[in-house]
């Protein structure tokens, strides 16, 4: 029997693919022109740094439970996307440390987040499409896989 008729796992769609694949599918097509491309590389690990900092700045629990709650939807689609997820978590947790203890989070953050937005909007534009997360805020979850498979295909990793 073929094992993949027996997979009962939640990430497998309908077809067979398995769910991650799909999303990153749908993500992809949104992202195709080459500078909104680069543009994501860059501005959603930013996006992310911003968020979490201005979550660790309300109290590093906030920051540390957004951190949890996204490896568990992670978990759902792929280990080894939770494995570099929680690495890159993990990272920034320690970034975002140390710019409060320097008294510069804050401001850092909400820099970072505008700038970074401004960006992707831009990227948008020379794509003409709309960002994924318009129509389903899973995707503001799926655009850092995204990035990160574009760095596993490099790589040549499965993820």
């Amino acid at each position: 029997m073929n094992p993949s008729e027996t997979n009962t796992v939640p990430d497998q769609v309908d077809n067979g693919e398995r769910r991650v694949d799909t999303l990153l599918q749908h993500y992809g097509t949104s992202h195709t022109h080459p500078v909104n491309e680069l543009i994501h590389f860059v501005a959603i690990p930013a996006i992310m740094l911003s968020i979490i900092g201005l979550l660790f700045a309300l109290h590093p629990a906030v920051a540390i439970g957004l951190a949890l709650v996204s490896m568990v939807y992670y978990q759902r689609l792929s280990w080894p996307f939770t494995a570099c997820m929680a690495i890159i978590f993990s990272v920034m947790l320690a970034v975002v440390d140390a710019l409060q203890a320097q008294g510069v989070l804050v401001p850092v953050c909400v820099g970072i987040f505008v700038v970074a937005w401004i960006f992707q909007f831009i990227g948008h534009h020379l794509e003409g499409k709309k960002p994924s997360f318009f129509e389903d805020l899973q995707y503001l979850l799926v655009g850092p896989l995204f990035v990160l498979s574009k760095v596993f295909e490099r790589l040549a990793i499965r993820w």
